[in-house]
């Protein structure tokens, strides 16, 4: 069995290897840090192949309903947000912090504790998240944080985002890059040796002005950002994988929201570095 580089998606029940059918009628008949690069495991209940049930089990539509619902509340968490901090420019550090240390706190509970599927805890995640986002995304782009681009930019990365996920998904449909065993290996080691450079130059930050330079807005740091974003986009290959997986074996309906949570903590990575990267330039 594949692993994955979204831990909501781990252990999993066994399925030959083959081509991603996320999203396909066949999947549908059957069948998401970083921003701090932190997610979650998948319930241990949801380990085995689901014996046939009474009632009916996960299809894509219980995914795509949850993963709306999710994300449709992180959005609107995000622009209350926004508009606080647009009010008062002093709240945006603070709802950074909090959103940010509270989704972290979410996510490890969803891990450690197997609640993934826990609807109240996935929207609790997508509040807190959202405040985090919002707040982030203000600071990106209002000149008093030394940012630039206003709402033009936030909206250049949120159409980024749903761009790749949209390019990423087709790629996973037309099985244009297999999910093989080397993949994901090769994928998870990416993205542990970009935790590694991030908190390392966060250290040789408080020594070197600027750290070893990957987020400094110089030319490493805007190669460093897009390949972050390209390890951020593949990632999504491996979710989509894990998620057929699910349908496959037959898992309840339950377990959406359980895909809603890594699909979204993957989206919200990927958001925070393509603004990141968009600043870079606005700054110039």
């Amino acid at each position: 069995m594949r692993a994955t580089s979204n831990p909501v998606f781990k252990n999993l029940p066994r399925q030959e290897t083959g081509y991603a059918s996320f999203g396909s009628a066949a999947a549908g008949a059957g069948q998401l840090g970083y921003q701090y690069g932190n997610q979650q495991q998948y319930p241990q209940q949801y380990q085995q192949p689901y014996p046939q049930a009474p009632t009916r089990s996960l299809t894509i539509d219980d995914v795509v309903t949850k993963t709306g619902i999710t994300l449709g509340v992180l959005a609107l968490s995000a622009l209350v947000t926004y508009l606080l901090t647009s009010a008062n420019n002093g709240l945006a550090p603070l709802f950074v912090i909090g959103g940010g240390l509270i989704g972290l706190v979410l996510v490890l509970v969803a891990t450690f504790g197997n609640k993934a599927d826990n609807p109240a805890l996935v929207l609790s995640y997508a509040v807190a998240e959202g405040v985090f986002v919002g707040a982030l995304s203000f600071m990106f782009t209002d000149i008093s944080f030394g940012g630039a681009g206003g709402a033009g930019m936030i909206g250049q990365a949120i159409l980024g985002t749903f761009g790749v996920f949209a390019g990423m998904l087709v790629v996973y449909k037309t099985g244009a890059i297999r999910v093989t065993p080397r993949f994901t290996r090769m994928l998870i080691g990416a993205m542990i040796g970009i935790l590694v450079l991030v908190v390392g130059n966060l250290i040789a930050s408080f020594f070197t002005d600027g750290g070893f330079g990957l987020r400094d807005g110089g030319p490493i740091a805007i190669i460093f950002s897009l390949v972050v974003i390209a390890i951020a986009a593949f990632s999504f290959l491996l979710d989509f994988d894990a998620a057929d997986q699910l349908i496959r074996a037959q898992a309840p309906p339950k377990a959406a929201w359980g895909v809603a949570l890594g699909l979204t903590v993957t989206l919200v990575w990927l958001y925070v570095e393509i603004l990141r990267l968009l600043s870079y330039f606005q700054s110039d």
